[in-house]
């Protein structure tokens, strides 16, 4: 398999990506068949697998963390934060608060230290992009996360997100994962 390189992370993946939103849930609630898909991929020289947070309530992450076990140093793993996790209206967007702890549940339920790429689902409107990178930030200079992204951002606000990382000396958003089917 031929390997590129993901944005402008120095980071080399496959040119397919896995990704894990029907794992778990009634989507597919069967986690061997799951993990049993996501050994073949990595068989086949996939190495780059993608889920959220959100996606079947963890579930996903948790699947993809038991499949990646005695793996995971060989895989890009990228995972996105924004949606709602519970009843809680603090327990979804893009703040500092929900951010610093949905990346460490996230990190538990994919059993693993760091996360390679780590996206921000959804822009909100709610939240300053300046907060949201400054996080972020914070988050990659600890180790957890190797480089972050945005998806499903419009133009403009990727555009927004870019001038203040620059103003500010904040990380950068250096991937960007549009809709498409």
């Amino acid at each position: 398999m031929q390997y590129r390189t993901l944005g402008r992370t120095g980071i080399k993946v496959s040119p397919y990506c896995l990704g894990a939103m029907m794992f778990g849930g009634i989507a597919n609630a069967d986690h061997d068949d799951a993990i049993r898909i996501i050994h073949k991929a990595l068989d086949f020289g996939i190495n780059f697998v993608d889920t959220a947070d959100r996606y079947s309530a963890g579930e996903s992450e948790q699947i993809v963390g038991k499949a990646l076990k005695g793996r995971r140093d060989s895989i890009v793993l990228a995972t996105k934060v924004h949606g709602p996790m519970g009843d809680d209206p603090n327990m979804q967007g893009n703040s500092r608060r929900w951010i610093t702890r949905a990346v460490e549940d996230s990190l538990k339920r994919l059993q693993t230290d760091y996360i390679d790429l780590y996206q921000i689902h959804r822009p909100s409107p709610d939240t300053d992009i300046e907060e949201t990178l400054s996080v972020l930030t914070d988050l990659m200079q600890a180790g957890k996360v190797r480089a972050i992204g945005s998806s499903t951002f419009p133009v403009s606000e990727i555009v927004e997100a870019q001038w203040v990382a620059e103003r500010r000396g904040l990380a950068r958003f250096r991937t960007e994962q549009p809709p498409y089917s």
